[in-house]
């Protein structure tokens, strides 16, 4: 079983961009902002207009997501493999596969109430004084089969 693929095996299919959950105008506005500010930050990175309206929605799903505009495009333009042959292949790479995770709520950071263990109080036992945890107050254990078994005598020798 050959360990490298051959070259003619079929490549798996490229996983989709990622999408906002509520896409809106503001979210679309932000994110072709960006994208076209990225020259300015790495001159590489010169865009056509079909690439940025490609590119977009998954630049919109990282604002959703509350991430900042500068974590963006760090994460996009840092550490940069020489030569780029294909920048826009490398945009896409990257903001399908460092997608931050979505923050949580505030619900969510909650720690769950434990459950109320209830505990059974100590009794004092009314023959020994003999501690035993009891919900009512009565006999020990030991007390308790004493007097059954006085009472099973009592009850055989009638």
């Amino acid at each position: 079983m050959p360990l490298v693929p051959t070259p003619t095996a079929p490549k798996p299919p490229r996983p989709p961009l990622p999408q906002p959950g509520t896409p809106t105008t503001e979210l679309d506005r932000a994110a072709t902002a960006l994208l076209c500010d990225l020259r300015r930050h790495a001159p590489r990175f010169a865009l056509s207009e079909g690439d940025i309206r490609q590119l977009a929605p998954a630049v919109a799903a990282w604002l959703e997501r509350e991430a900042h505009p500068d974590a963006i495009r760090r994460t996009l333009t840092d550490d940069l493999p020489r030569p780029l042959r294909h920048p826009v292949k490398l945009l896409r790479h990257r903001l399908t596969a460092l997608l931050p995770p979505p923050l949580p709520g505030a619900c969510d950071l909650v720690v769950p109430a434990r459950p109320r263990v209830v505990v059974t109080p100590f009794q004092t036992c009314d023959d020994c004084d003999r501690a035993f945890r009891s919900p009512a107050p009565g006999h020990c254990r030991d007390c308790r089969e004493t007097r059954e078994h006085r009472g099973a005598d009592v009850h055989t020798a009638a």
